[in-house]
């Protein structure tokens, strides 16, 4: 390829608007159930934490965390299924467009609240095994990674026209 000439374009997709919003619903399960499994692996160790024994050891910072952290875990699980929720609302309503916008928002919010919760994850386990200071360091430096990354997504990935 020369420096002048570039790659064809993707021709458009030979699809009705529902078509699209079909595609686009799937696409949106695809990405929950993705972002379930994580929910749900940080939610069973979060749930396992409370019937350790050195649970009991815990000072109350960290069980302030650690109850932050199990409510939010049931903010993300309820979040994960509501927009299957809201398909059972709207289903058969022609509405497929509007699930589907619920859907992507209801989706950003999770991806959020997971993204706190596994800054809080980090945070409470280095708090627990190495100490309180470490445990700071561990939710800047997840917080810091996390917001870079989605602001490094939003500049560098840019929406179609």
């Amino acid at each position: 390829m020369t420096e002048d000439t570039h790659p064809p374009l993707l021709p458009e997709r030979d699809e009705s608007p529902a078509q699209r919003a079909d595609r686009n619903w799937i696409d949106i399960l695809q990405e929950l159930r993705a972002t379930q499994a994580g929910t749900q692996i940080m939610t069973g160790f979060l749930l396992a934490v409370a019937f350790q024994p050195a649970f009991d050891k815990l000072d109350d910072l960290e069980r302030t965390v650690y109850l932050c952290l199990v409510s939010l875990s049931a903010a993300a699980t309820l979040l994960g299924i509501a927009p299957v929720l809201v398909h059972r609302r709207l289903f058969r309503h022609g509405e497929k467009e509007r699930i589907v916008r619920l859907g992507n928002r209801i989706l950003m919010i999770l991806l959020g609240v997971v993204t706190v919760i596994a800054s809080g994850v980090c945070c409470l386990i280095f708090d627990v095994v190495v100490g309180r200071t470490a445990g700071i360091i561990a939710l800047c430096v997840t917080a810091v990674v996390a917001i870079a990354g989605w602001v490094l997504i939003r500049v560098t990935v840019k929406r179609p026209r």
